[in-house]
């Protein structure tokens, strides 16, 4: 018998897959301030967050609610058009939620983009940083209680919850296209709050180059499913503990526009070079 999960995952992706004929290869999750992306697709249609049973809506203001289906550079895609974060009052299991229909309609690899502090003096605001790891202090994980089968295995392996292949897929689109990436560990926040000077010592001292407070759930819950994940970090504020200034969010959401072409061409590049990055037997 499946669990509640797995019914209501199934009945969200039935109700998508009446919305369009197309099959989703590639998931896409946009964040802060990157929605826009979306206009790039030869769209099939758009599915609101509110008419999906079970999806959870978002409450953030820079982020639509909406999923985007259609074509790019010759791929078939399906592109969330914000998302909803743990800060916001879900739980892990209904801001993995997503992914896990994302998985149900057919797409095996899936790519995230975050909005992000930057705490590596060498990553200042406007860097785009593609993730190479992460580390999980949320304080949560999506993959707690129960465990179905149907979903994945109960202790999911995390030696590469990146994919390698996807990722140097990613640098030479970007060495060929004349865009600046940098590779980058990324830490998760539960937030909303930002964090104080003696925190951003403290995730840089282990190790973190970026902060944000999205990213990480959606990623374990993509890896316990078995698909690939490749992660996108703009940069959009720096976080240096002796130069720390008030975070701005107008000024947040203009850097992430500015840098918003340049991901969007890098993106663009790897669904089009995506048959170079096929999974490792």
């Amino acid at each position: 018998m499946a669990s509640e999960l797995v019914e209501h995952i199934r009945e969200a992706a039935l109700y998508v897959k009446s919305r369009t004929k197309l099959v989703p290869e590639v998931g896409i999750i946009l964040g802060t301030g990157l929605g826009d992306f979306a206009n790039a697709l030869e769209l099939d249609t758009v599915v609101h967050y509110s008419e999906i049973p079970h999806w959870p809506s978002s409450t953030v203001e820079s982020h639509a609610g909406e999923l985007h289906i259609g074509t790019l550079a010759g791929r078939t895609v399906a592109v969330m058009k914000g998302r909803v974060h743990f800060y916001e009052g879900y739980t892990m299991q209904e801001v993995s939620f997503p992914v896990r229909v994302l998985k149900a309609l057919g797409c095996h690899t899936l790519v995230v983009t975050n909005a992000c502090g930057g705490m590596n003096p060498d990553m200042p605001p406007g860097t785009i940083v593609v993730t190479k790891d992460h580390i999980n202090l949320m304080g949560d994980n999506p993959l707690r209680g129960v465990n179905d089968d149907e979903l994945g295995v109960r202790f999911p392996d995390m030696s590469e919850p990146y994919s390698r292949v996807l990722i140097e897929l990613a640098e030479r689109v970007a060495r060929d296209e004349k865009i600046p990436l940098q590779r980058g560990v990324f830490v998760a926040v539960a937030g909303p709050n930002l964090e104080t000077p003696a925190e951003y010592r403290f995730l840089r001292g282990i190790g973190a180059d970026v902060v944000g407070m999205s990213l990480v759930p959606e990623n374990l819950a993509a890896v316990h499913g078995g698909q690939r994940v490749l992660a996108f970090n703009v940069v959009t504020d720096a976080c240096l503990p002796d130069a720390l200034h008030p975070c701005d969010i107008a000024a947040v959401l203009a850097v992430a526009a500015r840098t918003a072409p340049s991901l969007q061409r890098l993106l663009t590049g790897v669904l089009a070079r995506l048959d170079e990055a096929k999974p490792q037997a």
